[in-house]
């Protein structure tokens, strides 16, 4: 049987942050019931490919999760474990935010099988957490991350965010070590990005200059490495052996279904998406092909590209040997000029079989990987 990862999307959150544009909003228990609802339809609507692939992980992922009941939490895994076969030792991750969590819903997590918890933390700082429009207080946060341990968690990641309105070299680095001490087993740690449509993009922001902002990234690395933690990709620093396997596989190219209003996915070299139109979901989610949206056949030139910029996103960079056994073609044949171009001006190094971006690189990473195009 092939690997293949979910993807479930919970469109719904307590209150929209200030910079987000995801595809997330509040809603009512009624409308979230009946969302609930169509999930698990959409996902009961998948038997027939279910036999053909194993489930090696799941990633709840939002909108917020954790403002789910228990029960409904409940009724989406139970539609799933009707249709797919998980692995087991498959990596079952759920986002939640501080404050939408008791021990309750903890207890129904790992009935569930849930095994990995993402918290969204952003800021140690109370101050800079208002400003970015969380729901809750960094002491909010303590206590749901102890709770979480109580109960007997023992994979969690916390995400942080940097170059946020008002914020210096200092304020980030108290973060990082306030939320390092706490030994959590992964930390994501990404550059705020002003997006479009969000209150932060309609707003004059007094953010972190150019250098401030490239000193948060290049700190963030050392200062994690003295807690035990190891840069594996652009973004993301781990405890040994406890990576992301489920954010692995979307950079190494395994098959993911996007289950959800949205939802994104990759089958048998074709990409496509879910309806964003929460109507036209909930009226035909039990028949995907009616939702589905954005269809893409990938070509062989596609797949290479994306097995470059993709993989060039973790430190351990791409295989020359995992390239020539994919695609029957050598890398260097595909990609001499563009390999020699940034390997000559040092955005990119080698060592025995593996191309990855050099710290240089990092930092330009999205021109580098443009030219994989």
């Amino acid at each position: 049987m092939k690997a293949l990862e979910l993807y479930i999307h919970i469109p719904f959150c307590v209150r929209k942050c200030k910079y987000c544009d995801f595809l997330s909003g509040p809603a009512t228990r009624a409308e979230q019931e009946i969302y609930v609802e169509s999930l698990c339809r959409e996902i009961c609507s998948y038997t027939d490919l279910a036999k053909a692939y194993r489930v090696v992980s799941i990633f709840l992922g939002g909108g917020t999760p954790s403002t789910l009941e228990a029960e409904q939490t409940e009724s989406i895994f139970t539609a799933i474990n009707r249709t797919f076969t998980i692995a087991e030792d498959a990596e079952i991750t759920t986002e939640l935010n501080p404050g939408t969590v008791d021990e309750k819903k903890l207890r129904a997590y790992q009935k569930c099988g849930i095994n990995r918890l993402s918290i969204g933390l952003q800021s140690a700082d109370d101050r800079e957490l208002r400003m970015l429009g969380r729901i809750h207080t960094y002491e909010d946060f303590l206590h749901t991350y102890r709770l979480a341990k109580e109960v007997g968690f023992t994979n969690i990641n916390i995400d942080l965010m940097s170059a946020i309105p008002g914020q210096n070299l200092s304020d980030w680095e108290r973060t990082l070590r306030t939320v390092a001490e706490l030994s959590p087993e992964h930390i994501s740690a990404y550059s705020l990005i002003i997006e479009e449509g969000t209150p932060f993009g309609e707003r004059k922001l007094k953010l972190p200059d150019e250098d401030t902002e490239y000193r948060m990234y290049e700190n963030t690395a050392g200062i994690l490495e003295e807690y035990g933690f190891h840069q594996y990709e652009i973004s993301n620093y781990a405890k040994g052996g406890r990576e992301c396997r489920h954010n692995k596989g979307y950079w190494q190219r395994i098959d993911y279904l996007g289950l959800g209003l949205g939802a994104s996915s990759l089958l048998e070299h074709m990409r496509f998406s879910n309806t964003a139109d929460m109507k036209e979901y909930i009226g035909n989610s039990a028949f995907p092909d009616k939702i589905r949206q954005n269809m893409e056949s990938l070509t062989e030139a596609d797949e290479m590209a994306e097995f470059m910029f993709l993989g060039l996103r973790m430190t351990e960079g791409v295989s020359m040997e995992a390239f020539a056994e994919y695609f029957g073609k050598n890398m260097e044949n595909v990609y001499g000029e563009v390999l020699k171009k940034h390997l000559e001006i040092g955005m990119l190094e080698q060592k025995g079989d593996r191309i990855y971006l050099s710290r240089k690189g990092i930092h330009v990473s999205n021109g580098v990987m443009a030219d994989f195009l």
